[in-house]
């Protein structure tokens, strides 16, 4: 969930479980998708992932797989066996690695209630430009018939902080055109400016309201989405300077081996 997913989606290899969950729910608590995800959101099928930034919604395991944010499924308690086999292959090839995942794997195919089978209306609605259009458009289609799942996709949009859902949509829409580099410096900012309260203190209302005293029952300033100037999520998207941004390695020899004896850990023990 939330950033610790960004660790899974972009895997070679991305075993999922029956017990896996995914989800990013930070505009709820008035964050923003961040950890990459301004990248790997909008890359997925249509505009699910503004449908999953935006809501907060939970996919499973086999909805990773259709999405493309997982490669394998695996029944968990083959999981032990699996790593048995990976272990005693003492190699990294790829081609390697994929054959003992594969022994292991099975084929799943998608529940008929699975939202991704709602892909059509997801687009329809989650393509809108603004919050205020896509909440408006979402209720224009909440009494079509087989539509009963947009009632809780509304109330949960509802009661997310309105800065939170529109610092996230545009997030995710510039990272449609960003790179991924890009969009980590970019959310860096954001995360900073954010929890300097720079135009709301409502990252720190919602974690009080949904993880300490747990009341759920934040109160959101402003306390609408059309209340959210825009000049004010300018603000929050200024950028830093470049002394201050997240400095993001551009070469391969910044990147970690993979290889506990090449760290500082191993390094720092000798």
């Amino acid at each position: 969930m939330g950033g610790g997913a960004a660790m899974v989606a972009p895997l070679k290899f991305a075993v999922v479980t029956e017990k896996t969950v995914f989800a990013t729910p930070e505009a709820s608590v008035g964050l923003h998708t961040d950890c990459s995800f301004s990248y790997i959101h909008s890359r997925l099928p249509g505009y699910l992932g503004e449908y999953l930034a935006l809501t907060g919604a939970r996919l499973n395991a086999k909805e990773m797989i259709a999405a493309g944010l997982a490669t394998h499924f695996v029944h968990s308690e083959k999981l032990e066996d699996l790593e048995k086999q990976l272990l005693n292959l003492n190699t990294g090839d790829e081609s390697a690695v994929r054959a003992v995942i594969e022994e292991f794997s099975t084929d799943v195919q998608l529940d008929q209630e699975s939202i991704l089978n709602k892909l059509s209306t997801i687009d329809k609605c989650f393509s809108a430009e603004t919050v205020e259009e896509i909440l408006k458009a979402l209720d224009s289609e909440v009494s079509v018939d087989g539509n009963q799942w947009i009632a809780p996709v509304l109330k949960s949009m509802r009661r997310s902080s309105p800065t939170g859902l529109k610092i996230t949509l545009r997030s995710v829409r510039e990272g449609r055109k960003q790179s991924l580099q890009e969009c980590l410096k970019k959310e860096f900012g954001l995360t900073m400016n954010i929890l300097r309260s720079v135009i709301t203190g409502d990252v720190y209302e919602g974690i009080r309201a949904l993880s300490i005293d747990k009341d759920n029952a934040p109160k959101w300033s402003p306390a609408t989405v059309e209340e959210v100037k825009n000049e004010d999520i300018d603000r929050v998207f200024e950028p830093f300077t470049s002394g201050h941004e997240l400095q993001v390695p551009s070469d391969d020899s910044n990147r970690w081996s993979g290889k506990h004896e090449h760290t500082v850990y191993a390094k720092s023990s000798q």
